[in-house]
């Protein structure tokens, strides 16, 4: 009796273990499906490796011709600069020269007609020299009155030319300068330095400063 129940209780336990024995294979399977399609996967780190590289590739090339660009536009830039500051130069010089023009303009615009004023003042200046002083009396008051008014007249004109920057040179005694003097012919004269003005044949003018006529002169020169 006891072995028949013992028989009995075992057929049991097999078909048990007989019966759930599917549905634990089957969910096994699962376990280890869920398990692969959660893992690593293999063929897509290749890949995305693969797709880094090329994004920090891209980023370089980038970079590179920011820079590049960067460099020109600089380079660019300093050569208008100077362009633009060569030009403020130029400009600034046109006008200096400009304004320059002007002045001189205004100062010498008169330079022609001195000059042919000057002829009159040497005619003046001889027609006063060649009077004889001896023959200025009150017994000829003609000659005179002839005189004083030529002298008046020269008076008044050399007035005129300083009034307009017109200065006489009269040499005598000075030191010989080419620049405002023009040498006729040297001569050797005891007493004098040699190289200094002997003799003033011609007057000369000098219009704000610049020779208009040198005066014409003897020069002193060694024995």
């Amino acid at each position: 009796m006891a072995a028949a129940v013992w028989g009995a209780q075992r057929f049991a336990g097999r078909a048990a273990r007989l019966f759930l024995l599917p549905g634990r294979a089957s969910r096994m399977l699962c376990t280890a499906t869920q398990k692969k399609s959660t893992g690593p996967n293999l063929e897509e780190e290749p890949s995305h490796h693969h797709n880094e590289q090329k994004s920090d590739s891209d980023s370089a090339a980038t970079a590179k011709l920011l820079t590049e660009e960067k460099t020109k536009l600089e380079e660019q830039l300093k050569e208008m600069t100077d362009k633009y500051k060569r030009a403020l130069a130029d400009v600034e010089n046109l006008r200096q020269r400009t304004q320059k023009l002007v002045e001189e303009s205004k100062l010498y615009g008169i330079q022609s007609f001195c000059k042919d004023l000057l002829e009159v003042a040497d005619v003046l200046e001889k027609a006063t020299e060649s009077v004889p002083k001896e023959e200025l009396k009150d017994e000829n008051p003609h000659l005179k009155n002839l005189y004083e008014g030529l002298a008046m007249t020269e008076v008044q004109m050399q007035k005129v030319f300083g009034k307009h920057g017109l200065v006489k040179l009269n040499p005598l005694g000075a030191k010989f300068d080419p620049y405002e003097h023009e040498a006729l012919f040297h001569v050797p004269m005891e007493g004098k330095e040699p190289g200094t003005v002997a003799l003033v044949s011609k007057v000369g003018y000098k219009l704000h400063g610049r020779t208009l006529r040198p005066a014409l002169v003897g020069v002193v020169k060694e024995p």
